[in-house]
């Protein structure tokens, strides 16, 4: 069974930080990670994406603010998030690209999701 779980989220005023975590399990032959986020009346977007050998591309909104990271042999993401707004207030959510054991196609696996909300 594939497991991705996020963790991390909180409430923190604007300009403050907060680091998400996701770790999968159940899954090989390791892919993109990646993590979005949904704020309440919106449509799912992509924050940023990192590769298997760690090159990591961001929307517009975030860049020179978040950083993602990875640990491949944990099967770990890290959304490191700085100088926060208001307007970054969303569930967060992690997207794992990989092979579940028993399979043989690579697919994209999805977390729960964990909620951020920023004060002004």
């Amino acid at each position: 069974q594939v497991q991705v779980m996020e963790s991390g989220g909180g409430l923190v005023q604007a300009g403050g930080s907060l680091r998400l975590s996701c770790a999968a399990s159940g899954i090989f032959s390791l892919g993109d990670m990646g993590w979005y986020r949904q704020s309440p009346g919106k449509q799912r977007e992509l924050v940023g994406v990192i590769t298997f050998n760690g090159s990591a591309t961001y929307t517009d909104s975030v860049k020179g603010r978040f950083t993602i990271s990875r640990d491949n042999p944990k099967i770990t993401t890290y959304l490191q998030m700085n100088s926060l707004k208001p307007e970054d207030t969303a569930i967060y959510y992690c997207n794992v690209q990989g092979i579940r054991y028993g399979e043989y196609d690579q697919k994209f696996y999805w977390g729960q999701g964990t909620q951020v909300t920023v004060s002004s």
